[in-house]
Parts: structure tokens; C-alpha cells; sequence
């Protein structure tokens, strides 16, 4: 029987064998071409890539002698080109007369005689006697200091004498401070009371003065319109209801595949390879410590310290404070509300000013208003034409021609039938593997009927011969 590979049982072009060497000694540089994205991604018959207009970087050898000329030398015409002459310096020849040394200011100054400066300061007369220099000052030489006494102290002497009680000196606020009786302080603030005006409220504004009351007329009210339905039935027609006429045709038929439950009555094999690889360990549970218990102390604790033990506690009177309690601010007297600018100060009775107001240059109508106004003056009506409607007819557009449901798809589209590739088993069905080369071909014969029916027959499993997919 001849044998088949994976590759060529394959019909999708997806399914390879694995092309890595698998014998211990086989030393061959040759890698197969198959990679993970050729798997994923096979190469379609007939569809040939896009040449590329890209010119291809290759080096051109030279072709031919290379020519130097370029536009300047075909278009420069050289010409003669001469030195320019130079210009000659004259021979210096230096000057025979003498040099006039006058200038303006010699010319025109007329230089007069001028005497030397005598000073107006007497000279220093030195005054030097032999004798010595009595360096007596005149107030020393005048004053005379009197002859004063130590003036004696009028503060008594005062002989310190601890006390014999223990905290019993006094201090000095305590024996300067002479206490005095509370002497209440008269209050001089008014009596809270509010002052009430005899006079009568003037309510008058001058609004209320100068305001003039006018009879207003009855307000118009304008009848409302009884609602009237119209008569003319609704036109419910738009443009596609009027345009727009369904053609009679059959139903649309669905060109989609057929549904086919793909069942198998083989149990499920809940094996994994975690499972099988998977070995449980005996574990055992972890050792706690156990605790000692706890026992208290059987001697009792000295809560004593080195302050109850040293301190020696003494009987110390309460501090009694010689500061005078505070005085009361308030009085019951009345307040007196006499200032000099009340008693000099006399309110001098003013009147307000009235309003001063310019004369009306336009006088109030007496007479009844006119409800007349210039667009009432001056409207002219005019009858009003209905404007003509330049929309087409509602009239629907009825053809008796039946539709033509037809579409390209429709009529190029062959229906095929759908199935599994026998490669992506892990044994195609009508094939037994056989033998697996060095390269990793798996290689399968493919059984006869005979032998496909004594499999079945010795297993019990019914083998089908196609396999419905849905894609």
C-alpha cells in the first residue's frame, strides 16, 4: 500500500508536518522553510504579489568616457586682461620759508602791565613773654564752692527681725496699702428712653401734591374666536408614499447554509496532562510551640518612693489676698445731659424749602383720546390671492411589470459543500499511522474497506466516512 504524509493528506494547505531533524547523529545545516506564520497564514493559489515599481539599486559600471565640458566652459570666452595703472605720488619738496608761529589770539589781545598781588592780611605778631604761663581758668579763678552738709536721712532706720512663724514676712503693698471703704461712683450716661414727638406725621409728597387723578376707560377685551374644524379631509400622502410604489415580486430567499449539529456519542476524557504528571505529596501539619502559663508574683509589690520616704509635709495657711475688691461702675442717679453747646447752642426753627419747578410749555388734553394711529391713518387694504401650489399630483406611480429580484450574487453563487480537513485529527479517519521518518514526517497507509470494517467490527465504534462541518 503506498503511504501518505500529513502534507499531502492535508487539503486545506494549513496542516505540515514538523520539519526540525530528530535523529541523535544527523549533523544537517539544511532548516526546513515552515515557520508559525506560514501556518497560521497558508499562501493562496493564483494570486501572484504586486511588482514593485521601485528601480532596483544596482551599480551601473561606466559606460563611456566621461566628458569635462560643463556650460561655463562651453559659454566663457577668456580675454585679455591687462594691470591697471597705479597712481604716482608727487616728490615731497620741503619748504624754504620760515614758519608763521601768530595766531588769532596773539593778534587781537593787547597784553597790559600788571603789578604783584599784596596781600591784605596782617602778618602774625608772635607774643612771647619769658615769664611763666599761669594757666588759672576764670572759673576757677571766680567761683567758690560753698561749704554744705551732708544732709541727714528722714527714712527711719529699720532693724530686720526675722518672724518667728514660718512664711510671716509682709510684703510692701501689705504694709503701705491702707484700705478704704466702697465709695460708689455716680453714673452720668442718660436713661435708655426713647423721646416721643406730640406733632402729627406730615404725609404729604410731592407726588401726593402735584399728582392729578384721571378717569381711566373700561378696558377692551377682545372676544375670543370659536374654534372651527375644517371640512377638507388630511392629506396624510408624503413625498415617498407618492413617489415611491412597492413592485409585486416574490419573497427573498436566505442563501445562508444549512444548520447541522456536529454530535459525537464518545464519552469526554477528563485527563489532562496536569493530572497525569501531577503527584501528590504526604504533608505534614505544622508543630506550635505551646505557651508556658503564666504565674504571678507571691510577693508583694513596694510601691514606695524616694519622694514619700524624704518628704516631710508641713502645715501652710491659705493665702489670704490684700487687693481691694472691685468698685461697682454703675449709679442709680439720672444722668445730666447739660453741655455747654446745648446751653450756648440754640436750634433755630427752618422750614424745608419747596420744590421749584418750571412752568408746563405743553399742556394736558382735557378732551378724550382718539384712538387713531398713523399705520390706521394711512393702510390701505388690499384682497389677497391664494398663491397656486407647484407640487405635483399625489398620484401613485403603478407599474403591472413583475420585480426583478435578481442579483449578481444570486446568480454566480454555487452553493458547496463544506468539509473537515482529515489533517487536523490526530489520526485521519481511513488511514493508520505507519512509520515517522528522521525529518519528523509522519507517515499514514490508508486502509481498505476490508480492514476498516474489521477495525469497527473489533472496537464496536462505528467510523464515518464524512464529517459535517459548519463554518
Amino acid at each position: 500500500m503506498k503511504r501518505s504524509c500529513i502534507c499531502e493528506i492535508c487539503n486545506c494547505g494549513r496542516h505540515r508536518c514538523a520539519h526540525p531533524t530528530t535523529a541523535l547523529y544527523a549533523k544537517d545545516n539544511t532548516t526546513g522553510g515552515l515557520t508559525e506564520y506560514k501556518e497560521k497564514y497558508p499562501t493562496y493559489e493564483g494570486h501572484n504579489a504586486p511588482t514593485s515599481l521601485k528601480p532596483k539599486q544596482a551599480y551601473r559600471e561606466d559606460q563611456g568616457m566621461m566628458e569635462g565640458t560643463t556650460t561655463f566652459k562651453s559659454d566663457y570666452i577668456p580675454h585679455e586682461v591687462s594691470r591697471r595703472p597705479g597712481r604716482q605720488q608727487a616728490e615731497y619738496k620741503p619748504n624754504s620759508a620760515e614758519i608763521d608761529l601768530e595766531t588769532t589770539y596773539k593778534l587781537d589781545f593787547n597784553s597790559y602791565e600788571v603789578q604783584p598781588f599784596v596781600p591784605a592780611r596782617p602778618k602774625e605778631r608772635l607774643h612771647s613773654k619769658g615769664g611763666k604761663l599761669d594757666t588759672m581758668p576764670t572759673y576757677k579763678e571766680d567761683f567758690r564752692p560753698w561749704e554744705i552738709s551732708k544732709r541727714e536721712l528722714t527714712k527711719p532706720e529699720f532693724t530686720y527681725q526675722p518672724p518667728s512663724t514660718k512664711f510671716g514676712n509682709s510684703t510692701t503693698f501689705q504694709d503701705d496699702f491702707a484700705p478704704r471703704g466702697l465709695v460708689p461712683r455716680e453714673s452720668f450716661r442718660p436713661p435708655n428712653v426713647a423721646k416721643v414727638s406730640d406733632a402729627p406725621f406730615e404725609s404729604l409728597t410731592s407726588n401726593r401734591i402735584s399728582f392729578i387723578a384721571h378717569p381711566l376707560e373700561a378696558r377692551f377685551v377682545k372676544a375670543k374666536e370659536e374654534y372651527r374644524p375644517s371640512s377638507q379631509p388630511f392629506q396624510d400622502h408624503t413625498t415617498n408614499r407618492s413617489d415611491f410604489q412597492g413592485l409585486p415580486g416574490p419573497l427573498p430567499k436566505s442563501c445562508k447554509p444549512h444548520f447541522a449539529k456536529v454530535a459525537s456519542d464518545v464519552p469526554f476524557d477528563e485527563r489532562t496532562e496536569f493530572r497525569d504528571s501531577f503527584q501528590q505529596w504526604p504533608v505534614s501539619l505544622p508543630q506550635f510551640r505551646q505557651q508556658a502559663e503564666y504565674v504571678g508574683p507571691s510577693v508583694p509589690m513596694d510601691l514606695s518612693t524616694t519622694s514619700h520616704g524624704d518628704f516631710i509635709q508641713h502645715t501652710v495657711q491659705p493665702f489670704v489676698s490684700v487687693k481691694p475688691q472691685p468698685r461697682s461702675t454703675k449709679s442709680s442717679a439720672p444722668f445730666q445731659g447739660n453741655t455747654t453747646m446745648k446751653d450756648d447752642f440754640k436750634a433755630w426753627s427752618a422750614q424745608r424749602q419747596e420744590m421749584i419747578k418750571r412752568p408746563q410749555e405743553m399742556r394736558k388734553a382735557s378732551g378724550k383720546i382718539e384712538d387713531l394711529t398713523t399705520f390706521k391713518a394711512h393702510y390701505t387694504q388690499h384682497d389677497v390671492h391664494p398663491t397656486t401650489s407647484c407640487k405635483p399630483a399625489n398620484a401613485p406611480m403603478k407599474s403591472e411589470a413583475p420585480f426583478d429580484g435578481g442579483t449578481m450574487y444570486r446568480n454566480d453563487f454555487t452553493p458547496k459543500k463544506i468539509t473537515t480537513c482529515p489533517a487536523s485529527f490526530d489520526s485521519p479517519p481511513g488511514y493508520v499511522f505507519d512509520i515517522s521518518d528522521e525529518r519528523g514526517h509522519r507517515f499514514f497507509r490508508k486502509l481498505s474497506s476490508q480492514d476498516r470494517d474489521k477495525m469497527a467490527v473489533s472496537s464496536g465504534i462505528h467510523t464515518p466516512k464524512e464529517v459535517a462541518v459548519v463554518s
